[in-house]
Parts: C-alpha cells; sequence; structure tokens
C-alpha cells in the first residue's frame, strides 16, 4: 500500500509541476494544494486521465484557518489555581477583545479559508485530498466543481453556508442548513459561540420570536482528563 501512495505521489508531481503549492504523503494520506486559478484545470485531470482517475467526488468542507493551533485549555492537567486557569478568552469567538488576539493571523500565511475535496478512485482503489486556499480573506471565492462532479453541488452550498465560501460557477448557491433570514455564518471562528439571537415561543403573540442573546458571554470549563489508579488494571 505504501509503495501505491508513493507511486501516485510522484505521478501527481511529474503531472502538475510547478502548479503545486504542496504534495505530501502523511499518515498513508496524500494532500494536495493546488492555486484556484488552476483548479479546474488540475480537477479536470484528476477526474479524466487514467494514471489517475479520481470519477468521485466524496465531500467538499470548509476550513477556517483563523488562530489555527491556538487552544485556550491544556485538558490533560490541573493547576494549583483550579478554574481561575479558566479567565482567559482566547477563542476569537467570545468577544472583540479576543478576535483582536488572531487579528489577520492565517494559517502559514496562505489565507485564512480554504475548501478541501475529498476524491476517491474506485478504478485504482485509493484517495486524494486536495486543499484550495481562497485569496481574498474578506470575501473568500473558490471556483465551483459542480461541472466535474455534480455531487459537489450540495456540498458546496453547506460550505457557503457554514463558513461564508462563495463558489463561482455554482448554479444554485444558497443556503442549505441555517433558517430564513440566518445572520452570519455559525463555523467561522469569529462567529459568537453565543450565537446572534435567541428564540422562544410567544404566547400573546402565537408565534416563535427571535430576540438579542441575553447569555453573557464567559469560558466554560472543560473535563479534565486525569490518570486514576483505581481504574488502571492490575499488574
Amino acid at each position: 500500500m505504501a509503495d501505491a501512495l508513493q507511486t501516485l505521489l510522484d505521478q501527481l508531481k511529474t503531472r502538475f509541476g510547478d502548479a503545486l503549492r504542496e504534495c505530501k504523503l502523511d499518515r498513508r494520506e496524500i494532500t494536495l494544494e493546488i492555486p484556484p486559478e488552476r483548479a479546474i484545470e488540475i480537477f479536470t485531470a484528476l477526474r479524466d486521465e487514467p494514471e489517475f482517475a479520481f470519477e468521485q467526488l466524496m465531500d467538499v468542507c470548509g476550513v477556517d484557518y483563523a488562530a489555527y493551533g491556538d487552544v485556550e485549555w491544556t485538558t490533560d492537567e490541573s493547576s494549583s489555581s483550579g478554574f481561575s486557569r479558566g479567565v482567559e478568552p482566547r477563542a476569537i469567538g467570545r468577544g472583540p477583545a479576543a478576535i483582536q488576539h488572531v487579528a489577520g493571523r492565517t494559517f502559514a500565511g496562505k489565507g485564512r479559508f480554504a475548501a478541501v475535496y475529498h476524491l476517491l478512485s474506485v478504478a485504482r482503489n485509493r484517495r486524494a485530498r486536495v486543499r484550495v486556499f481562497a485569496p481574498d480573506d474578506d470575501l473568500p471565492v473558490v471556483p465551483s466543481v459542480v461541472g466535474l462532479w455534480s455531487s459537489a453541488n450540495w456540498f458546496e452550498r453547506e460550505a457557503f453556508d457554514l463558513f461564508g465560501i462563495a463558489f463561482e460557477g455554482h448554479p444554485d448557491l444558497r443556503r442549505i442548513l441555517t433558517d430564513y433570514g440566518f445572520i452570519g455564518h455559525p463555523f467561522r471562528k469569529d462567529f459568537p459561540l453565543i450565537g446572534q439571537v435567541e428564540m422562544r415561543y410567544d404566547p400573546e403573540r402565537g408565534r416563535v420570536v427571535y430576540e438579542p442573546v441575553s447569555i453573557e458571554p464567559r469560558v466554560l470549563v472543560p473535563r479534565v482528563i486525569r490518570k486514576d489508579n483505581r481504574y488502571l488494571e492490575s499488574q
């Protein structure tokens, strides 16, 4: 299996050369990174050329790389100050101060938003992951692949709905999971963790009403994983 993946990796590097921003084999998985301006050309070759034959698109997902690698918590140990370790709001969804903490930070300087495509070759029994970064963080746009794989239709709508990534050339790009009139994109890291609005049933109006969120932003204390001798197997 490892030899087959290494062979595929070499074929990809030979075929696409400098068009690949990244091409690596890690943990028996191949990941390609390609520029958006050449995405359709490369995807077409991956689908149609027999040495690749990635005839199926299994998934398209969005990724928000803002504050990539940052964590608020170390959950495998406790501290002498107890819960006081949970007062630093570093997640950018916690408010303006936390957003400022990571303003302008991206993944290795490549950009904030990316679309990730998972391809399957049934004929050759192998998979590949392809990542395309949007060049503009304020208005992330990448090409649509619906013309190559019809299964991308709903996947791209989902990434648009949850991350705000626009897919140029999509035939019907609109929200698919959130409610009508929803504000923002809930999987973006700067989306408020408490949300934008809350809803309740109003008996006087006889309908559900939306109101501003009444919950104050706060840092929760996660479950701390500790080793406990009581649950260790006897030697």
